[in-house]
């Protein structure tokens, strides 16, 4: 058995290595709708979810034709009209992920979908992220809706950027799998209020305990930024009667005044997991 490699680059000044690289940057991935998955778990989920591969760079000295299961999944791929390029140590270093690589990397053609175009299933809750511009934090949430069995994720800022690499290694690929957009704050109230979501806003002041308030059901869990919580058109909306909106807290007994966004999300979907099971 044979890793199935289309051409070999030894050069990390190499044009297609370049490119590659490049996509760490927005500007590049957002100018060509291209996007970097790190390691074999991302890529293998990102291919069960029909995301299209573009190209696969494996480490020359690192990836081996006794690595069976790799091998298969390098030979789906391939047929999938992916192009397996091995590179050398120089070249792949040049494209990897710091440390944190398993020699393998692949160029996937990726962007979140937009609000109406993503389908969404009622009935369970969701999560609402506004102004959260850590990749880790998003995609620590993306596995939290996956593994709490959410209905999806809304990114209402578009300076979140789901296609950050950083992100769909965090979300370990579920960012490929959990139904994913992204939105204008503005059009996410619209969304909510057309859909019938009620929105529950997570807040160091919020009225209700985390566990009082309903969260099963059509709702939307929203997590605003650390640094400045949701904005004021939430309450603005909520004020003129356009959705419903409850406030929430978690209470604090430390020196910090509040949680990480994601552990945030984490505990909330698991109350409203909780809160599901306990209706039926």
């Amino acid at each position: 058995m044979t890793i199935p490699a289309h051409d070999t680059i030894t050069s990390p000044t190499n044009p297609r290595v370049r490119a590659a690289a490049a996509l760490r940057d927005a500007a590049a991935r957002r100018q060509t709708g291209l996007t970097l998955v790190d390691g074999r778990r991302e890529l293998a989920r990102a291919a069960a979810a029909g995301i299209e591969l573009v190209d696969v760079f494996v480490h020359a000295e690192r990836i081996t034709a006794t690595d069976a299961d790799l091998t298969d999944l390098l030979a789906g791929v391939a047929r999938g009209g992916a192009r397996i390029t091995a590179l050398a140590p120089r070249a792949f270093d040049r494209i990897a992920f710091g440390s944190r690589n398993e020699g393998l990397v692949g160029v996937v053609r990726f962007a979140a979908r937009t609000l109406d175009a993503l389908t969404m299933p009622g009935g369970r809750p969701l999560l609402l992220v506004e102004g959260v511009e850590k990749p880790g934090n998003l995609g620590a949430m993306l596995r939290t809706a996956d593994a709490a069995g959410l209905a999806g994720v809304v990114a209402c800022d578009p300076r979140t950027d789901p296609a950050n690499p950083a992100a769909i290694r965090a979300s370990l690929g579920t960012v490929f799998t959990v139904p994913l957009a992204v939105a204008t704050t503005a059009d996410a109230i619209a969304w909510c209020a057309r859909t019938g979501r009620r929105v529950v806003a997570a807040m160091p002041e919020g009225s209700l305990l985390w566990h009082d308030a309903p969260l099963a059901g059509d709702t939307a869990i929203l997590l605003g930024s650390e640094a400045h919580g949701i904005s004021a058109a939430w309450l603005t909306a909520a004020a003129a009667g356009v959705i419903v909106l409850e406030t929430v807290r978690l209470p604090m007994h430390g020196a910090a005044d509040s949680l990480n966004v994601s552990a945030t999300a984490a505990v909330l979907a698991y109350e409203a997991r909780r809160q599901e099971a306990n209706r039926r």
